[in-house]
């Protein structure tokens, strides 16, 4: 695998990548992940890291200037190591994964699968790295499409992805949407105690007897978090008593400044900044309702499915992504981007309690039943078999 990110870190497309591999090698399968110099190791994986940027050894990458050279390092250490390891099949995560992974593939003779997440000029507006209009945003827009042609097989976190792909890429063939799913051995609603519970809320600064809204993931503009700290004054000013527990990184600063520019107190949004993985199901455990509002049209929505085994109600922006995850067991606000409609969304499952809990027994069904990652891993390592044959 290909990994063109400082992986292992505590989000996204990272436990994508974690929990393939970790499906992949309960069939039986060996599996080397190549990635980036920063990162967290996992336990029982195979991990082979590049060589730092001699400028900065330390930088944690996003969307900027130095991916390139990332990736350029990245490259050598993918070539270096598929010599010497010769493995039988190329599994590119990402745009940039897929690319190196190409090379590799057509030297060695192997397939090559593309883990695709997300069109990449579509982050790169998300991001405002690039404008629409621009020439910039033309080449790279060829280049996206030039990758997408490349893989033997492509698969996708989501139907809408797959979607995506035939028509606006016009790539028809050998597309296998592979949703995320979810482990939910480890993430289970009774996790923590009652009395942990309120002694866990309490230390985070949770005033007793109120509500929780909890969110996992990036802090982005494309994430909605603008909009969730919107709703959030919204609720407050309203009388509400709900606290939002916010967990993620990076900005963590600078969204707290935006929450007091709000009137919002450190009370009323706590922002615990970077969650380990580990710790993700007991501070999910903290809350009553669940928020995702992510604005992004094209990529995948991980934490959702989080949230959905942990037995919370999900808040949500009409997406189909959001759809296909939730179907009509989803708290929908309309239009997309709206904070009044958040807030109005929050407000009428936090005002039903006893609804609230009964719509999260029903979401964690249906997690078990369509976002297994042991079903998952069957599934891919088909796609796997098929191009063996082939």
């Amino acid at each position: 695998m290909i990994a063109p990110t400082s992986f292992f870190l505590d989000y996204g497309c990272h436990i994508r990548i974690l929990e393939e591999a970790r499906a992949l090698m309960a069939q039986g399968m060996q599996v080397r992940i190549v990635t980036y110099y920063l990162g967290r190791d996992m336990p029982g994986l195979d991990i082979v890291r590049c060589a730092p940027t001699p400028w900065r050894s330390d930088y944690e990458v996003g969307s900027s200037r130095h991916k390139i050279a990332f990736d350029v390092l990245l490259s050598w250490k993918a070539l270096w190591t598929a010599l010497r390891w010769r493995p039988h099949l190329i599994h590119g995560h990402l745009h940039e994964g897929a690319l190196i992974g190409k090379v590799l593939a057509t030297l060695l003779r192997v397939p090559l699968v593309f883990d695709f997440q997300g069109s990449l000029t579509g982050e790169m507006l998300d991001h405002h790295f690039l404008k629409k209009d621009s020439i910039g945003y033309y080449w790279w827009r060829r280049l996206e499409e030039r990758i997408v042609e490349m893989p033997d097989a492509i698969i996708t976190s989501t139907v809408h992805s797959a979607e995506l792909l035939n028509d606006v890429f016009k790539r028809t063939e050998h597309v296998y949407p592979l949703p995320d799913s979810v482990n939910l051995d480890f993430l289970y609603p009774t996790c923590i105690t009652p009395e942990d519970r309120l002694a866990r809320r309490a230390a985070l600064g949770i005033p007793a007897g109120r509500q929780v809204v909890v969110y996992l993931g990036l802090l982005a503009d494309y994430q909605g978090v603008p909009q969730l700290l919107q709703a959030a004054a919204s609720l407050r000013a309203q009388g509400e008593a709900v606290s939002f527990l916010v967990m993620g990184f990076p900005q963590v600063e600078h969204y707290r400044h935006y929450a007091h520019t709000l009137g919002l107190t450190d009370q009323d949004v706590i922002f615990t900044g970077k969650m380990p993985y580990e710790d993700i199901p007991a501070h999910l455990a903290l809350g009553d309702v669940a928020a995702a509002p992510k604005i992004s049209a094209t990529e995948g929505s991980g934490k959702i499915l989080n949230y959905m085994a942990m037995a919370l109600p999900v808040v949500v922006y009409d997406t189909p992504v959001s759809r296909e995850y939730l179907n009509n067991l989803g708290l929908y606000a309309s239009p997309v981007g709206d904070a009044d409609a958040l807030a109005q969304t929050l407000r009428a499952i936090l005002h039903d309690p006893a609804g609230a809990a009964q719509l999260g027994v029903r979401l964690r069904e249906r997690a078990d039943k369509h976002f297994s990652w042991s079903r998952t891993g069957r599934q891919l390592l088909r796609v796997y078999e098929k191009l063996w044959q082939r």
